[in-house]
């Protein structure tokens, strides 16, 4: 069996052990650039080479899509799916994932709670928006086109202030999100591979500090699991479609409130704290996905 990762470096963390974990089942794994990928359309059928090579045969891929390639990355992915390859993660689930207020609305049309949200087209009514989600605390998020503008955690009116300032000069739309004052250090992340809760962390990010994450200055802990928490970990990893994912949510009064859906989570923090091989699990729920396809597969591309 042949699995290749999508991604843009072999030294990246959580794809060298994708990488050693498959070849420590006896699987032959490889790490291909997407931005080293061609696509052809309206020959034969759909086409992928790799640096103007037909593209190698994959059983199976599991993509790792970064955000600063995010677009060219779901091309991509699209392609592997017209020409019948399995894809762990497809690019439908993933772009939903990567639009948080498309997230939200498909977690709350299926019964999902999220946090009280608006959106606006531009940060003129931010004072206003954050008054109808109850004052600060709030969350505010950027909806740039490539996601990296973050997310801003704003405690105080102080804080605020500085982020409307700065969401100014960007002219960006903008979300603004409740951040509940029950919920205050108990901002979750489930991990979820094929249907099933591998770690649960618990996240303290640095107030006022954009993009919650540890190279950020958020810290992770290792959490112990809750049935709630995974009950709605799982609905929202198949609302959104999503094989692999993070769920981020927050243990408020009431029950779990889903505010993000992270569709290529890094796993060294639940490896680390959780002492689990996440990517053991992500190599062979890969296998399963393998085995239960219609048919053999080639790349498609060889003519």
């Amino acid at each position: 069996m042949q699995l290749t990762v999508l991604s843009r470096s072999a030294k990246i963390f959580t794809t060298r052990r994708i990488v050693q974990a498959a070849r420590g089942r006896g699987i032959r794994a490889r790490v291909i650039d997407p931005l080293q990928v061609e696509l052809e359309l309206g020959g034969e059928g759909p086409a992928l080479y790799h640096r103007r090579r037909p593209f190698p045969r994959s059983d199976v891929v599991i993509p790792r899509i970064g955000l600063s390639i995010n677009q060219y990355g779901l091309a991509v992915v699209n392609q592997l799916q017209l020409m019948g390859i399995p894809v762990l993660n497809e690019a439908r689930a993933i772009s939903a994932s990567r639009n948080k207020m498309r997230v939200l609305q498909l977690l709350a049309a299926s019964g999902v709670r999220v946090p009280h949200t608006v959106m606006a087209s531009g940060p003129s009514g931010l004072k206003e928006m954050v008054r109808l989600v109850g004052g600060v605390p709030v969350l505010l998020k950027l909806l740039s086109p490539n996601e990296k503008a973050g997310v801003m955690v704003c405690e105080t009116r102080q804080a605020l202030e500085s982020a409307l300032e700065a969401i100014l000069r960007l002219g960006q739309n903008t979300v603004v999100q409740e951040y509940l004052h029950d919920a205050r250090g108990r901002d979750i992340r489930v991990l979820v591979v094929g249907g099933r809760v591998l770690a649960t962390l618990r996240r303290r990010p640095r107030v006022g500090r954009l993009a919650r994450s540890l190279r950020q200055g958020a810290r992770f802990e290792a959490a112990p699991a809750k049935p709630a928490w995974d009950r709605v970990a799982l609905e929202a990893a198949r609302v959104v479609g999503l094989e692999v994912c993070a769920v981020d949510m927050l243990d408020a009064k009431g029950g779990p409130r889903v505010f993000e859906v992270n569709s290529s989570p890094g796993i060294r923090e639940a490896e680390e704290l959780c002492g689990v091989d996440v990517a053991g699990a992500i190599v062979e729920r890969a296998v399963a996905l393998r085995q239960t396809s219609a048919r053999p597969l080639e790349s498609g591309a060889e003519r």
